[in-house]
Parts: C-alpha cells; structure tokens; sequence
C-alpha cells in the first residue's frame, strides 16, 4: 500500500475528479460490495463500500492508499485487502466521519496494521 494511506497510489490508475460511485470492489479473494460515495479530498481521500447482504448490509471506509487498481473498462475497484480485512474493519459512522477529527485516525490506525513498506 501506499505509504499515504489516504491518498491514491500513483500505480492505481486514479484520475482526480472520476465518478467511482456504483463501480463494483474487489479484495484480493474476491468481490466485497460496491462503491457508495467517495472523496478525491488531498490528504483525506477515501471510498465508503457498500458490503451488501455480505456483512448485513455494513458499509465500511476505505482509505484511498488500499486502492490497488481501477479498471475504468469494468466499473471494478480492486483493493488490497482481504474480504476478512474489510469484514472486520470498523463501520463507517457518517457522523463521526463529518464531525470527528479522530475519526479517520482511528479508521487509519487499523489498516495501518495492514500496510507493506
């Protein structure tokens, strides 16, 4: 991953200001949802993921830096985790998101456990 987790990596084939909304994500073993909403925000990009009837419908925030690939062709997300990572990943709380400046600390905090460097 990326060494700023929330920022797309170079390689990821990212275009600033691209739709990614409804584009389906892939963990490395796997189709996980699909892509809610997202940010191109510098220094705070993400993607929240809709898990589906996967994990009950949770949706969960994905840094920008666990973004692997992006197949514009096929509308498909590829990240760096895998389904069990994001499984067991914290629920993404809309309003500790927009309010709390610990938030994405904390979400960081557990794919941080994650990273390569």
């Amino acid at each position: 991953m990326s060494d700023n987790l929330w920022g797309y990596q170079p390689s990821s084939g990212h275009t600033a200001g691209a739709d990614l909304t409804g584009y389906k994500v892939e963990a490395t073993d796997g189709t996980i949802g699909k892509v809610d909403k997202h940010s191109d925000e510098v220094g705070s990009a993400y993607l929240v993921v809709d898990t589906g009837v996967w994990i009950f419908g949770k949706d969960v925030l994905l840094p920008a830096g666990t973004v692997k690939a992006i197949d514009l062709e096929s509308h498909t997300v590829h990240v760096d985790l895998t389904k069990a990572q994001i499984k067991d990943s914290p629920e993404f709380d809309k309003h500790k998101h927009a309010d709390d400046p610990g938030y994405h600390a904390q979400v960081g905090g557990y794919y941080d456990s994650y990273r390569i460097m």
